[in-house]
């Protein structure tokens, strides 16, 4: 057809009928009886010219409010951070942007080369040895990472912190009903995991601890001492979810001895967009390298002794015996990947580290404020870029006011942790100003009384 974007004309009907056979739109859908197909006309709008479906869905969009509307301090696992211009411009090239599984290494160079500096960036960040291709998003990453705890040391219990993301915990929890493995939930303490109750949980029967640093809460755990008590039993693993942005200023989980390290990447060039697609990573020792779900890019070389790649391990269901598989996930995220490659790689390691730092002083910042106006912040541990204020009234009832203000206030923690009613989690980045997070501080100030 010459113009493949409009609808076709009645010669085009006409001709793909005759081409395979059939003499009419009724003969074509002769199989289907005809009780169960719908004769009557769809209740929609009729059909407009381009122009004017055009101005309808533009006026319909700008309904939505986003983060270029509005300033955001929403954070709770997806944050609006700063996205250089030239991550939109590399991969909407068409070679990144229309390519998908790199089967062919003679005609996937970039892509392969790609994924395997991404691969690489992501083991400088974490301190691991290796890391896989990227995964869906840091929750499946995390629920992977348990069952492969629970398949490498043949235990069937896993101790959880209930201060990571809940969406992972609910991830782990669905996860686990197929291997059948045992999710004990630790509680938080004045913001971090529960120590003395995970030191009274832990035995012999523990497949691996699992961790979020910084937590759900922005608070940062305390790796050195869960790693000891991890010592204690044979085999038992330590497995971190971490913010990767975080890890810019942060000692690595690689440093206290952590297994295996997941995370979300959506903090290195990838907008919110609704909640996803998003990147997730996963790194780990090279003791459990042929385990790792997914599939890893290696550097090799040609005949020719040139430098190239391929994809080394590819130990999942589509490759091998289903039974031999690591795991069912059957696709990476390689254009997200890239674009967080391509974030790094802008940002370069000195200004990634700036960039996490900015992150910790502004909401340092946002913390004193707070104070000052007579809030109470609800845990005083060290924290990223996430702070739990105590606004003592209904979350929903100053987010709507905030929204009013042209301000998507923080997260209304009582959907999670009934406990923390009236509390919110405010998440505090790099691009938010002084004169942003002071009328922040004074709206609520005002809502609040």
């Amino acid at each position: 057809m010459e113009f493949r974007y409009l609808p076709m004309t009645e010669q085009d009907k006409k001709e793909m009928l005759s081409t395979i056979g059939v003499e009419s739109t009724e003969e074509l859908f002769a199989d289907i009886p005809k009780n169960v197909r719908y004769s009557g006309d769809l209740n929609i709008k009729p059909p407009k010219n381009e122009y004017a479906l055009t101005k309808e869905l533009t006026q319909l969009a700008q309904r939505n409010v986003d983060t270029k509307s509005h300033t955001s301090f929403l954070g709770a696992g997806v944050y609006d951070h700063y996205i250089p211009s030239i991550v939109d411009h590399v991969i909407s090239r068409s070679e990144f942007y229309t390519a998908y599984t790199p089967y062919q290494p003679e005609i996937s160079q970039g892509e392969l080369q790609a994924i395997f500096e991404f691969q690489t960036m992501i083991c400088e960040l974490t301190g691991m040895d290796v890391a896989n291709s990227s995964m869906y998003d840091g929750g499946t990453a995390l629920a992977e990472a348990v069952n492969l705890s629970a398949g490498q040391t043949k235990k069937k219990k896993v101790l959880v912190s209930k201060a990571i993301h809940p969406e992972s915990l609910s991830v782990i929890h669905s996860y686990v009903k197929g291997p059948g493995v045992e999710v004990v939930e630790i509680d938080h303490n004045n913001g971090v995991t529960d120590l003395e109750q995970l030191e009274n949980e832990l035995d012999e029967n523990t497949a691996s601890v699992v961790l979020q640093y910084p937590n759900f809460f922005g608070q940062i755990e305390r790796l050195d001492r869960v790693r000891e008590l991890v010592d204690q039993q044979k085999k038992t693993m330590l497995i971190t979810s971490s913010n990767p942005l975080a890890l810019g200023y942060l000692t690595p989980p690689g440093e206290f001895g952590a297994d295996i390290v997941v995370g979300d990447a959506q903090v290195f060039g990838i907008p919110a967009q609704f909640g996803g697609p998003h990147c997730g990573y996963f790194a780990t020792t090279k003791k459990l390298m042929r385990k790792v779900p997914g599939r890893l890019v290696g550097q090799t070389k040609d005949e020719e002794g040139r430098r190239g790649f391929v994809l080394t391990l590819q130990a999942r269901e589509q490759h091998i015996r289903r039974d031999k598989a690591t795991s069912n996930i059957c696709s990476n995220q390689a254009l997200n990947a890239l674009a967080s490659s391509v974030a790094m790689s802008s940002l370069g390691k000195q200004g990634l580290k700036k960039m996490s730092w900015m992150n910790i002083q502004k909401a340092s910042y946002m913390k004193k404020q707070l104070e000052e106006t007579g809030f109470d912040i609800a845990f005083d541990g060290a924290f990223f870029n996430e702070i739990v204020v105590n606004l003592k009234g209904d979350i929903d009832t100053v987010n709507r006011k905030l929204l009013d203000k042209g301000i998507i206030g923080g997260y209304d923690l009582s959907r999670r942790f009934p406990e923390l009613k009236g509390h919110m989690l405010v998440a505090v980045t790099e691009i938010r100003s002084k004169e942003e997070i002071d009328q922040f501080v004074k709206e609520v100030g005002d809502i609040c009384g």
